[in-house]
């Protein structure tokens, strides 16, 4: 009876993997778990949370503010936009969720990239769209070709995410441009900057904000607090939209209270300690070099990584490489998209964790018994 209330869309969505559930893989390997599955902030928030958290506690009977102001005015002082073209969302999923909503018909169509974020895809699909995606190139790279018969198709809103996840690669700014420019008009461009902390201190890292600030289109730059912040168990994302027009279409389908007040607290604490993003980001691209090198070194293939995790091709079935270190507590997630089946994708932790992970991800590869 159920299946014959839904939407043909709902019915055909695959589900969302959030990896596997920390407390079975704990009660079935005996281990001490060590989590690497979703891109999470090993080293925390700023100690600035906990404080700003902890006064909000005592006054919890309120509804938030539903339109985040002081958050918005946090945010677009970083950023250099007025607070009336900042959109917040329970984790910047629920902004790409929105963006569908509030633009797509049945029968439109989508561009992203592949391999790429799973709610790229979902989230279209939901609303009844078609979806394309563009692959990369055999080393991970930008296929300029590929994306400028895409776009020449005419679709009514483009994904793309730079940092790409899963595979951590990093768009130039000529590549970016070639995707600003070649988008139609007509269309939205949504670019999703989810890890751009992490990119920035490499040179070669475009700031999305800034290529798009004048083009008169419409456009959203998508943020989070859940990953280079530390933020991921409060659930606050941004957008920058270009113009305030945007901004007011996704506040008529978006809930009236969809960011809590703790986690606008929160986000307002963390941007005012940048000392401890910069330590983050710090620690981090460290760990990402390192294990690189090891990896590679060891005979796998590794993309290079501008984000908090890696890209590992086990050369050979990544369901059962994720089973063998789920023995040993180990969780990271098997990728899925067809053509990716040997990736598995792991965040990066402290060097402790790290070294575990590579360690054992190392014995399984050299193993007979496949």
């Amino acid at each position: 009876m159920i299946e014959s209330l839904l939407r043909r869309e709902v019915t055909g969505l695959p589900a969302y993997d959030p990896g596997a559930d920390p407390d079975e893989v704990a009660r079935d390997s005996g281990a001490r778990v060590i989590k690497l599955s979703n891109n999470e902030n090993p080293f925390g928030a700023s100690p600035a949370v906990a404080v700003a958290v902890h006064r909000r506690l005592a006054d919890t009977s309120r509804y938030p503010d539903p339109t985040g102001k002081r958050l918005a005015a946090a945010i677009g002082r970083t950023v250099g936009a007025p607070p009336e073209r900042i959109v917040l969302g329970n984790g910047s999923e629920n902004i790409l969720e929105l963006l569908c909503q509030a633009v797509l018909n049945p029968g439109d169509l989508v561009v992203t990239q592949a391999p790429g974020f799973s709610l790229h895809d979902i989230f279209p699909r939901m609303m009844g769209a078609r979806v394309e995606k563009v692959p990369v190139t055999d080393g991970f790279g930008f296929d300029a070709g590929a994306w400028d018969q895409a776009l020449a198709a005419g679709p009514k809103l483009v994904f793309l995410a730079n940092p790409c996840n899963p595979t951590g690669v990093m768009l130039t700014g000529a590549e970016l441009k070639r995707v600003v420019t070649g988008t139609p008009e007509s269309a939205l461009l949504v670019l999703d900057e989810a890890y751009c902390e992490f990119a920035r201190p490499d040179p070669d890292y475009p700031d999305g904000l800034e290529m798009l600030r004048d083009h008169d289109r419409p456009w959203i730059v998508l943020r989070t607090f859940s990953k280079a912040y530390g933020l991921a168990g409060f659930r606050v994302g941004y957008g920058i939209a270009s113009s305030p027009a945007l901004v007011r279409a996704l506040d008529r389908v978006r809930t009236p209270y969809n960011v809590n007040q703790l986690a606008q607290d929160a986000a307002v604490a963390a941007l005012g300690d940048p000392a401890h993003l910069a330590e983050t980001v710090r620690r981090t691209g460290t760990e990402i070099g390192r294990l690189t090198v090891r990896l590679r070194e060891a005979g796998l293939r590794v993309a290079p990584s501008a984000a908090n995790f890696l890209f590992i091709d086990t050369a050979r079935d990544a369901g059962e490489v994720v089973r063998r270190l789920h023995r040993s507590g180990i969780i990271v997630k098997a990728w899925r998209e067809s053509g990716y089946e040997s990736f598995i994708r792991a965040s990066l932790s402290t060097p402790e964790e790290n070294d575990l992970f590579v360690r054992r991800l190392l014995e399984i590869c050299e193993r007979r018994d496949w």
